[in-house]
């Protein structure tokens, strides 16, 4: 997880923090990757910060999107690999 802390001379109205592991810090999700399947059919998405997406230039976007469905292509194959290995559920009693 990325931590939201301000740069060092930089304050934020509260006194500075004395380690990283002070209960003061806060976790930003900046970035998010989601697989999830039913049955044998596989999804792959993924999610940016809105602050995060609103920040970057048209071209930085548009290499982040390219990334991303690189990124969620590899983990979509990969997972529907897996589970095609994967032992089949054993029937059940119904």
């Amino acid at each position: 997880m990325a931590r939201s802390t301000p740069p060092s001379g930089q304050s934020n109205g509260n006194p500075p923090q004395a380690t990283e592991t002070d209960s003061h810090n806060r976790e930003v999700e900046l970035l998010r990757v989601l697989v999830s399947r039913k049955g044998t059919q596989v999804d792959a998405q993924w999610a940016i910060h809105p602050q995060l997406k609103q920040d970057l230039l048209p071209q930085e976007w548009q290499e982040v999107t390219d990334l991303m469905a690189k990124v969620t292509g590899i983990v979509g194959t990969r997972f529907s690999q897996v589970l095609a290995q994967a032992d089949p559920e054993p029937p059940s009693n119904a």
